[in-house]
């Protein structure tokens, strides 16, 4: 079993959208013969973007799974999404993986993304490797990406390939390691000598390549220093170790859709990148919470980390897990340390592109699934009961736009919560929540885009269809004045009347105070047992204030006088009265209209600071400082929530995809008159409110 360890490797595909990974990805299949043609995206014959949303966008929606065998090593792969929409599932399934392999588009160079992946992967202390895709199109400079790369990215590019030919001439490789040149027609390799006018390249390189590698070694740094000759398998070894010790990252190149230097990239992997008996043991907590490491050892105690979920509507749900350490064989059971829960299972599966292929074993480093598990969800923990353990998952990027969103069909309610319920064990960068003020299910997400493919696969996967719309702002009022009113409830209608008699002090409290009732009665002049009905209709008459309809908070009331009829009265009457009383009080006491507000932390870098602090301005924003996170820096803001309901839209067509947000609700502050002025009407209208009842 130790030897299918050492022979596994793991990685993930990881870049910014558009620069050509599920392209990389099915050269790999391809040349490992794992498929007969070469699967392209943008004509939708990919093995692995297969799903109907994908094809039709073109691009990845989720993270995929393949493996091939190269080079008597078993290549494990996660192909991941770039688009900023989904690249949340990027972050999530990282950890499972020994190596991230970074795409970098050669003509577009370094984007957000690309800068997101470098981040995630020293957040895992995660090994990276870098590929430089796109070589034959126009621009493609190799020399330009890695001074980009190295300005922005970590661990420290090293070059390791020369290109042979630029743009649409570009046809071959020159290995740096091996010293061994290859060209390409029609996807197939021929080896060949390293031409002439790339000689004096060659060595110059060469030597820097061999300085660089020597770095992660210090017996072979100073053999280096003294002027001694390193040995070819000193080098491997050191850029090995180098790897996985994140001293620097190879820079490998090629064009995923011509298959040049994808089947080096290949050979690389299996020669270079760790295999998870080299990645070392894994961090995890004890069931005392104390902190322990988990060895990658097959005869150890079985645990796994659960970092993907698929919902099929026919076949269930599939849980995908990468194996740390034990071993597993099909029909068992184990402990999901989360859940404090058993599990059993049948079949162990091994997912490959669409296709689930029954497996009779697994060791550390595996990636395989399990179907229909009864508690088991991406993050959680699986182990043997008797060593119970619990790895940290990564956490979700969270979502930045919400959308509110309900059946088209009233009867759908619960048809559309129960299938929105198995799309979000899917994908954990979604969130649904209702606003109680607003009445309305708001489903959020990292872009208008993921809630469109949401909107798309209900209809497709449940036949639910339903309309979006942007959220209503939880608007809000308040009170300025202390006031004394009356409230008084009386009606005769044949045999015991009603009346309830109050009255009461209202006054304005702190901001986020919330409500407060004070008896102050004496004498008796309103009987005990009547005082809660009074504050209940209080409580009930505030929800819908005396503005807009909004919810009247921040205000205290003291009742402290009234009358009552020894055989009309009752608490309905009282009631009554006490909604009497707040709707004249309210009214009174100048009432004012809240919204909330947003803090605000922008990301970006400085060439579009100024833009983003203007366009804050106009949106009431109040910026309160500035930061930087190495290269980037972050505005802290404060801005009403009304202004930035669909702000994720704009902020990328400010930086041109290359500005990220958080925002989180703070507190709620009085809306400027001349905008109050402006909003009421439509929002009386919008909580069908034509003003307090006499």
């Amino acid at each position: 079993m130790k030897d299918m360890v050492e022979k596994i490797r793991n990685i993930a595909i990881v870049a910014h959208g558009g620069a050509g990974k599920t392209s990389l990805a099915e050269a790999m299949l391809f040349n490992a013969g794992v498929t007969k043609r070469l699967g392209r995206v943008d004509d939708g014959s990919s093995t692995l973007d297969f799903m109907p949303e994908e094809i039709e966008r073109k691009a990845s929606l989720t993270s995929h799974f393949f493996q091939i065998d190269w080079n008597k090593k078993r290549i494990s792969v996660i192909d991941t999404p770039g688009d900023q929409n989904f690249f949340s599932s990027a972050k999530t399934c990282m950890p499972a993986a020994d190596t991230a392999l970074i795409v970098i588009d050669a003509v577009d160079k370094v984007n957000l993304r690309t800068e997101k992946a470098a981040e995630f992967a020293a957040e895992y202390d995660q090994p990276v490797v870098f590929f430089v895709n796109k070589m034959d199109k126009e621009r493609a400079d190799l020399e330009s990406v890695l001074e980009n790369a190295a300005e922005l990215l970590s661990p420290k590019p090293i070059k390791t390939q020369i290109p042979i030919g630029k743009e649409d001439g570009f046809k071959g490789i020159i290995d740096l390691v091996t010293g061994q040149a290859f060209t390409y027609e029609g996807g197939k390799k021929t080896k060949t000598a390293i031409p002439q006018d790339l000689q004096d390249q060659f060595e110059t390189e060469r030597s820097e390549l061999i300085e660089n590698v020597a770095e992660a070694d210090d017996a072979l740094l100073e053999k280096y220093l003294e002027g001694g000759e390193l040995a070819d398998d000193e080098i491997k070894s050191a850029l090995k170790k180098g790897i996985a010790n994140r001293v620097f990252a190879p820079v490998l190149c090629g064009s995923a859709t011509k298959n040049i230097g994808i089947d080096l990239l290949c050979d690389f992997a299996a020669d270079y990148m760790p295999s998870p008996s080299e990645r070392g043991p894994w961090k995890a907590t004890d069931e005392k919470g104390e902190e322990i490491t988990i060895n990658p050892d097959p005869n150890g105690p079985f645990s796994a980390l659960v970092f993907h979920t698929i919902v099929d509507p026919y076949a269930g749900r599939l849980s995908i897990f990468r194996v740390v350490s034990g071993n597993m064989v099909p029909d068992g059971k184990f402990y999901n340390m989360k859940k404090d829960s058993k599990e059993r299972f049948n079949q162990l599966l091994e997912i490959s592109g669409k296709e689930q292929k029954q497996i009779q074993q697994a060791v550390p480093g595996s990636i395989c699934a399990v179907a229909k598990l009864k508690d088991t969800a991406t993050g959680d923990t699986i182990c043997d009961e008797d060593k119970k353990v619990k790895f940290k998952a990564a956490a979700p990027m969270k979502p930045i736009i919400a959308l509110a969103i309900g059946p088209k069909s009233k009867g759908d309610e619960d048809k559309l919560f129960s299938s929105l319920s198995k799309i979000l064990e899917e994908d954990v960068s979604l969130s649904i929540t209702r606003n109680t003020e607003t009445k309305q299910m708001l489903l959020a997400g990292m872009g208008t885009v993921h809630i469109d493919t949401v909107v798309g696969r209900l209809k497709s996967r449940y036949n639910v269809e339903v309309e979006t719309s942007t959220p209503k702002v939880p608007y809000r009022e308040t009170i300025k004045k202390k006031v004394r009113v009356q409230g008084k409830h009386k009606k005769q209608s044949g045999g015991h009347g009603q009346y309830g008699d109050c009255w009461i002090v209202m006054e304005p409290m702190p901001k986020g105070s919330g409500f407060e009732f004070v008896d102050a009665i004496v004498g008796g002049s309103i009987p005990r047992q009547f005082i809660p009905a009074v504050e209940k209709g209080v409580i009930e008459a505030s929800d819908r204030g005396v503005l807009a309809g909004c919810k009247c908070v921040d205000f205290k009331v003291t009742v402290d006088d009234g009358s009552f009829h020894a055989v009309d009265s009752s608490e309905m009457a009282f009631k009554v009265a006490g909604s009497l009383a707040f709707k004249k009080a309210a009214q009174d006491a100048g009432p004012v209209l809240l919204e909330p507000i947003m803090e605000m932390s922008i990301i970006t870098s400085d060439e579009f600071m100024g833009d983003i602090m203007g366009d804050l301005n106009s949106r009431r924003g109040r910026v309160l400082g500035m930061d930087s996170a190495g290269r980037k820096q972050i505005i802290k803001a404060q801005v009403p929530l009304s202004e930035v309901l669909t702000y994720a839209n704009q902020l990328q067509s400010m930086t041109g995809g290359r500005g990220t947000y958080e925002m989180k609700f703070t507190h709620y502050d009085e809306v400027p008159g001349d905008i109050a002025e402006r909003i009421l009407p439509n929002l009386r209208k919008e909580n069908n409110y034509s003003g307090p009842e006499a």
